[in-house]
């Protein structure tokens, strides 16, 4: 009886599959991955929880108040005003889902990964999953997670069995905050499943919000891949950051010559200096690939370990060119007043996690700086040092600095009053020209 009844419920859901019909979907963690997923799929007609185990971030979503760039306020109302999107803290509110979605934090603690969230997620949703119901991972992890992790956590939980009463698959985010080209309708989304049935059912579901999708042969396939995709951009950054600091110290203009590479029609794909990496594809993801290589197969994983050593070490550098340039001028770090133009990791976004700005705004208040800092987007942020005192960029705040710092080279930054204004300039993006100007 038991069985005749899951096969049903089985029947049911690939029904619903072939008639578009919309769903009951829970996408657990309502961050800069989370949230613009949760909205997308209630724009697109499914009804949608949005859980999240944090409850001042649920009260602001609830009030219509996005904190998220890629998910504007007026844009998170609309489907609040709808009824199709339900945050909520409650995990009672996950009951009956048809699909869900795990879009956590996955950080790292003392070098190794700290899955606790994607387990936690697991639990919860194990309580709520039916027959025929999917689910899908698509926080950033090591290859393994998916049928490791996730699949007996949801078993044990459910008393049910992957692939066989439940679908399971993997399919890794590909957002890029403050990307206007490609968002998460446009860009293809990698998919993947434990079995055929579990592919077709995750599939089907990205299909109905994201333009294009990608199927693999397996999960592990999805999660190597998503490493892959920010290891290389890892590698190559630490390229140009280590050529940088060498090319100032031989004299040459690096950043001419990333220019004449770039003329070259193949073989070559364009990658630039700039102060350290941030967010958490290029300082934390590239070690999950590297964490999984040294425990599973007891080697070292050479690149990543390199490019993290060298990309963890630019904040200093740009520090080291700054207490140069002061000295040149007379000046010395203590008591200078430092403006830092940019505290988010990268241009025209928010968020600050492990933002190269960190270190520098660390490192220039410990040896006695005032360092004040300038950024439209990021506001109010506890990744950030409290030392550091926010200003408008304005022309009496870049007067009064005795050195100003691009960080993240934001659209909305007047940057002809800083070269009116400014006594020097530390340039780290390559946007400014001028005599008071010095490149990275």
């Amino acid at each position: 009886m038991k069985n005749r009844r899951y096969g049903r419920r089985l029947r049911k859901a690939r029904k619903m599959l072939k008639e578009n019909t919309p769903m009951r979907v829970v996408i657990a963690g309502q961050g800069y991955v989370g949230l613009p997923l949760a909205v997308r799929a209630a724009e697109v007609g499914h009804t949608v929880v949005g859980f999240d185990v944090d409850d001042e971030r649920i009260k602001r979503l609830a009030a219509g108040e996005s904190y998220v760039d890629d998910v504007s306020s007026a844009h998170l109302q609309r489907v609040l005003a709808s009824g199709s999107f339900h945050p909520s803290s409650d995990p009672r509110a996950c009951a009956g889902f048809d699909v869900a979605v795990i879009a956590v934090p996955t950080p790292l603690r003392d070098g190794s990964p700290d899955l606790s969230y994607i387990e936690d997620s697991a639990r919860t949703l194990a309580r709520y999953l039916r027959p025929g119901a999917t689910v899908a991972l698509e926080s950033t992890t090591y290859p393994g997670t998916t049928t490791e992790l996730v699949a007996p956590l949801l078993e044990e939980g459910s008393g049910l069995i992957a692939g066989v009463d439940f679908h399971l698959g993997y399919s890794p985010e590909r957002i890029d905050p403050g990307n206007r080209e490609w968002n998460l309708t446009t860009t293809p989304k990698v998919v993947s499943g434990i079995n055929p049935a579990s592919l077709e059912r995750v599939q089907a579901f990205y299909a109905s919000v994201v333009e294009q999708t990608v199927p693999v042969s397996d999960p592990k396939v999805a999660e190597l891949a998503k490493l892959l995709e920010n290891t290389f951009r890892h590698v190559n950054i630490a390229l140009v950051n280590e050529l940088a600091v060498y090319a100032h110290d031989l004299g040459i203009d690096v950043w001419e010559a990333i220019a004449a590479a770039g003329s070259k029609p193949f073989g070559y794909m364009r990658f630039t200096p700039g102060p350290g990496v941030g967010g958490h594809c290029l300082p934390i993801d590239p070690s999950y690939l590297s964490w999984r290589v040294q425990r599973t197969l007891g080697q070292s994983f050479r690149f990543v370990e390199l490019a993290n050593d060298i990309n963890n070490h630019m904040p200093d550098y740009v520090v080291r060119r700054l207490v140069a340039a002061l000295n040149k001028r007379r000046k010395a770090v203590n008591g200078s007043r430092i403006l830092l133009l940019g505290l988010a990791y990268k241009k025209n976004s928010g968020d600050a996690r492990e933002s190269p700005a960190r270190r520098v705004a660390s490192l220039l208040l410990d040896m006695g700086a005032e360092v004040r800092a300038a950024d439209p987007h990021v506001v109010e942020d506890a990744h950030v040092d409290s030392r550091v005192g926010m200003v408008p960029l304005t022309a009496d705040q870049i007067a009064a600095a005795d050195a100003v710092v691009l960080l993240a080279d934001h659209d909305d930054f007047d940057l002809d009053l800083v070269l009116e204004h400014a006594p020097y300039v530390l340039d780290t993006r390559h946007r400014l020209t001028g005599p008071t100007v010095e490149s990275l």
